[in-house]
């Protein structure tokens, strides 16, 4: 790790045993949906997508050639996410395309101008992308609304974007995207020398502060950053304390509870943390589906969903966060029948001991995960960033098998017991009917959900509930 005179840190990690030839950039920024300026939700959101302009010139691609192009052009990938506490950027592309990749990160950051026209086009964009979220992505909002008030989730309001001005976006770009809230990080089969030497020369002006006018303004953005961190960090150790917390009914394909529990904070109880990603995978791979499969007495599951962490991405963000299960109800079995359910199922594995077999399993399940996705270069990127900017003193990705080998069966009940005693959202999923315009116009169909927003949100068996760390939530495309 690297720190530029700016402040902007970056990490190179030469790893060529995980993708010979190739090389991947991960930009890091601290700013996501809960820094969104009041009657303006989705301005992050709607910045990520202007870092990629569907046309050039006079946005952040001056030469009138798409970022995206560029970077299909040079034989890689590009894609990028927008969370509640950050936003990520990452590209894939043969290592001797490195130093272009780089040079066209910087100038996208440096060029960043975008035109009404632009924004326009992308807020429509993002406009569809929320009509389209499915029920797992909303559920998740909505219990984290519920169980920490004035949260914000990534997506945004359509109707607070519809006049959002190239001002307003310019104001939030040079505020948030400083060096100092940024962490750049390159993994491959790269030179570590050879590229810092290109960092320095194409990012040396990249998110440095230039004008008394914009110091000031960081400076209150700075500050205010800071109060939000520690309003979070109080609301991380002090959810709502109401044991069930039921929030309005949501539209859903079939009927369905979604139960919403808060989890501990990954920087300063991290081994609590971890036993709740082992108590997730025990839960989707042997306990609910058994029970779903095995139900006799009328009030039955006819799914289970269990996940961990940001839709179900796990150490992708900064307390607050959670576990979300999505339960389907069987015709007869009511809401309170699911939560009891659902109780019942922690309360055996809170009792134990869990069996040794079975713990063994679960942890196994989350180290086959991981090593699978270890070569991925973008998502060892990407998780660099992340603890760089969110997890600090996180030994890094490396160090995850060891720490998940240590979690025990007594600290997966410990976990179980935390969620039965602590706070819980329950949320109804309503099958909504709708007429549909065809020849048929009075045949009433169930309205189905849009597209998922995690592909972790499966119906049973859950082989890889909360597994996931790579990026899941692309919102360019």
């Amino acid at each position: 790790m690297s720190v530029l005179p700016g402040g902007l840190r970056v990490c190179v990690e030469s790893v060529p045993q995980y993708g010979r030839g190739l090389a991947a950039v991960a930009l890091t920024v601290a700013a996501g949906g809960d820094d969104d300026p009041a009657g303006r939700h989705g301005t992050a959101h709607l910045v990520e997508h202007l870092m990629f302009p569907r046309s050039g010139g006079g946005s952040a691609d001056p030469t009138g050639e798409g970022h995206a192009a560029l970077v299909a052009g040079a034989g890689g990938v590009c894609n990028a996410e927008t969370h509640r506490d950050h936003t990520v950027f990452h590209t894939t592309v043969p290592a001797e395309s490195l130093p272009d990749v780089l040079a066209w990160e910087a100038r996208r950051l440096l060029g960043f101008a975008p035109t009404e026209d632009v924004i326009r086009t992308e807020t429509d964009v993002i406009g569809e992308e929320i009509r389209g979220a499915g029920d797992a992505g909303r559920s998740w909002e909505s219990a984290l609304g519920a169980l920490y008030p004035g949260s914000r989730d990534s997506f945004g309001t359509a109707a607070e974007l519809a006049g959002i001005t190239a001002g307003e976006v310019e104001a939030f770009f040079r505020a948030h995207y400083t060096a100092r809230r940024m962490v750049l990080s390159v993994v491959g089969d790269v030179d570590p020398a050879g590229v810092m030497a290109v960092v320095r020369a194409v990012f040396a002006g990249v998110g440095v502060i230039r004008v008394a006018g914009e110091a000031g303004a960081a400076e209150g953005i700075r500050a205010a950053g800071e109060a939000r961190a520690a309003e979070e960090a109080r609301a991380a150790g002090e959810p709502r304390t109401a044991r069930e917390i039921h929030t309005a009914p949501l539209p859903s394909g079939r009927p369905g509870v979604a139960v919403g529990h808060p989890l501990p904070d990954p920087v300063a109880d991290r081994p609590a943390y971890l036993a709740q990603a082992v108590l997730a995978q025990v839960l989707g791979r042997s306990r609910l589906p058994a029970l779903a499969r095995s139900a006799r007495d009328g009030h039955r599951l006819t799914s289970a969903t269990v996940t961990c962490g940001y839709h179900g991405q796990w150490l992708a963000s900064a307390a607050p966060d959670l576990t979300l299960a999505v339960l389907g109800r069987a015709p007869g079995t009511e809401v309170d029948a699911a939560v009891g359910i659902w109780r019942s199922v922690l309360r055996a594995v809170a009792e134990g001991p869990l069996p040794e077999a079975e713990h063994r399993r679960a942890v196994n399940s989350l180290l086959v995960a991981w090593h699978r996705q270890a070569d991925s270069l973008p998502t060892r990127a990407v998780a660099l960033g992340r603890d760089a900017l969110l997890l600090p003193g996180s030994a890094g990705p490396d160090a995850l098998p060891a720490e998940l080998r240590r979690t025990t069966p007594a600290e997966v009940a410990a976990a179980a017991r935390a969620l039965l005693e602590g706070p819980a959202t329950v949320t109804e999923l309503a099958p909504q009917a709708r007429t549909v315009p065809t020849a048929r116009a009075h045949t009433v169909l169930t309205a189905r959900a849009g597209t998922e927003l995690a592909p972790q949100a499966r119906t049973v068996p859950i082989a890889r509930a909360g597994t996931e760390l790579a990026p899941q939530k692309g919102t360019v495309g």
